[in-house]
């Protein structure tokens, strides 16, 4: 594969990582409610639910979805219905504050915890699979070794995508102080939610096959 290739796929990428949508949404609450290294971490894995969608598209799960049509459908769905789980929980139950003072205080959720949300939040959404369906054979040549092409153009996304992420965590852990009023906590939360409802309803609303 040649630099050039490379750089054009990056520059593609880079702009599809950077617009706004589901992993960004999980990315920004999960660092303005709980810190910057629990972002972090939520965007390390979204980066290994990416890796994942990548390496299945490089190696042929286009053609199981092709050929099998209802395991996109039923993907489709249960990614929908995880949505509006969280969604619909964020908008009954917004965080007033980050901690609660006494033995009854909740524990804070884990490092892994967060990376389990966000790994859960990408591997359920099959739009990222689409993504790396329809983009990879734009930018591998035919023949021989495109199965590893199209591997190593998911990686560079991938580390792309979770340096983008990581960037945001920090960001928004820096202006954390001036989200932990209970109002603005509170709002937080409820715009997450009805972002979470609308994207996994827009979700529901996908084609049901591949192209």
């Amino acid at each position: 594969m040649n630099s050039d290739t490379l750089l054009a796929f990056l520059g593609t990428a880079t702009i599809l990582t950077m617009a706004p949508g589901l992993d960004t949404a999980m990315v920004l609450r999960t660092a303005a409610v709980e810190g910057a290294r629990h972002g972090a971490a939520a965007a390390l894995g979204i980066g290994i639910g990416c890796l994942c969608w990548g390496s299945a598209a490089a190696f042929g799960v286009g053609t199981l979805f092709a050929a099998f049509p209802i395991l996109f459908v039923t993907l489709k769905w249960v990614g929908a219905a995880y949505l509006g789980w969280l969604g619909v929980n964020l908008l009954l139950a917004p965080r007033r504050a980050f901690s609660m003072a006494g033995a009854a205080a909740p524990q804070a959720p884990t490092l892994a915890q967060a990376a389990g949300r966000g790994f859960t939040t990408n591997i359920l959404n099959p739009k990222v699979g689409l993504f790396y369906l329809t983009l990879l054979p734009q930018f591998v040549p035919e023949g021989a070794g495109a199965g590893d092409s199209a591997f190593t153009l998911a990686l560079a996304h991938v580390g792309l995508a979770t340096s983008w992420f990581v960037l945001l965590a920090v960001a928004t852990g820096l202006i954390r102080p001036a989200l932990q009023r209970p109002q603005v906590m509170a709002g937080l939360d409820r715009v997450t939610g009805m972002v979470l409802i609308l994207l996994g309803f827009h979700l529901s609303l996908a084609s049901g096959a591949l192209a």
